[in-house]
């Protein structure tokens, strides 16, 4: 399996509360965020890992650089990482999906950004169920959460029951995708921010760019515009790390 990470973030409202350190370093129980998706992608049979962090963040670098080197808690790191000022989630996404090394096949991957907290143990199932869900023919499986503590979440719309692709009875068991949407008048899912795709979405990223979007949820839709057949994994809880307040939540949340 191959992953991506998103590092590349300013994590301005971070430092505006007194949080000193880049992002990819903020510790959640003593272990810094980007170390922590790095051991988690390892324990589920990491083959790659490619990071996206900014040139300016020399200290994510360094310690970037040191793993790759050193390895991770004494343990070798198939990392990779590339140093880009990216405008926004999606261009990074793009500056990402340039690193994956193909050789013409649709190979899967998992792509998150460094502030998206989820329990190990549900990850591992994740896993799983996304090898489950392409071996069914199915183009990807996204992770979901009914939790919903987010400014500004992006509601996911699903319905149940199997598609027309092949072993359609292997993926049905996860609600298939319909759309991605800013309002909901009766909630269900959010989106995670934890994408589980073949390179076939490339393309879709690609087309994205070009007509000037720059919001990974545009992306997600275009995703169910191009007509990609998604799954949805349910995570009881999904948290990202904008404000100080988050940290404290997600170590409550991790300990429990």
């Amino acid at each position: 399996m191959r992953y991506a990470i998103i590092a590349a973030g300013e994590g301005s409202r971070l430092q505006q509360e007194g949080i000193e350190s880049p992002k990819p370093l903020v510790k959640i129980n003593g272990e810094h965020l980007i170390d922590r998706l790095l051991r988690i992608f390892m324990a589920n049979d990491a083959e790659e890992i490619v990071v996206i962090c900014r040139s300016v963040m020399q200290d994510v670098v360094s310690h970037l650089a040191h793993i790759q080197q050193e390895g991770l808690d004494g343990k070798p790191v198939p990392l990779r990482f590339i140093e880009r000022n990216t405008p926004s989630s999606m261009h990074s996404f793009y500056e990402l999906s340039k690193e994956f090394t193909t050789d013409g096949s649709h190979f899967p991957f998992v792509l998150t950004t460094v502030d998206t907290i989820f329990r190990d143990e549900e990850f591992g199932n994740y896993i799983a169920a996304l090898k489950q869900v392409l071996a069914a023919g199915e183009d990807g499986l996204m992770g979901v959460t009914d939790y919903i503590d987010d400014e500004k979440p992006l509601y996911v719309e699903t319905v149940s029951g199997a598609s027309d692709k092949d072993k359609e009875q292997e993926a049905s068991q996860w609600p298939r995708i319909t759309g991605f949407l800013d309002t909901c008048e009766h909630p269900h899912f959010i989106s995670g921010g934890i994408y589980g795709l073949t390179t076939r979405a490339i393309t879709t990223l690609n087309a994205c760019i070009e007509r000037g979007e720059s919001r990974m949820r545009n992306f997600q839709r275009a995703l169910v515009r191009d007509g990609l057949q998604l799954r949805a994994y349910p995570f009881t809880k999904v948290l990202d790390i904008d404000h100080a307040s988050d940290i404290l939540k997600a170590e409550e949340f991790l300990r429990k």
